[in-house]
């Protein structure tokens, strides 16, 4: 019962990140000091995306739930959660790459935002 609750926080640790990862420009044009923590975190994210790496967080919650006498599952949080959610058919390489480019981009974009909201406050 405990590696199950275990587990699940870090399965909701891991979804908070993720959520960070792809909206946290969004905090940053609100309170532009959370670039510091955004721009890392930006960083891993997309680049764990575009190498076809798995997020060290994925192998702790499967070895919580396999303590707990519960299955683990194979691949990355993003396509065991996210994507066979919204591809049941499975992620390619390529849309994980896509996926990548994409949070670079959407971030590049708020974060361009920010700074136009900025330099007009200067």
């Amino acid at each position: 019962m405990l590696y199950g609750f275990l587990a699940d926080a870090v399965l909701v640790v891991h979804g908070l990140f993720v959520l960070f990862v792809a909206l946290g420009a969004a905090l940053v044009i609100w309170r532009p000091r959370l670039a510091w923590l955004h721009l890392p975190a930006l960083a891993w994210g997309a680049g764990i995306m575009l190498v076809g790496g798995i997020c060290p967080l994925t192998p702790l919650e499967n070895a919580l739930r396999q303590a707990g006498g519960q299955q683990g599952y194979e691949g990355g949080f993003i396509e065991h959660y996210l994507v066979s959610a919204l591809y049941p058919e499975g992620v390619t390489r390529r849309f994980q790459v896509g996926l990548g480019l994409l949070a670079v981009a959407w971030n590049a974009l708020l974060y361009g935002i920010a700074w136009r909201r900025r330099a007009r406050r200067a």
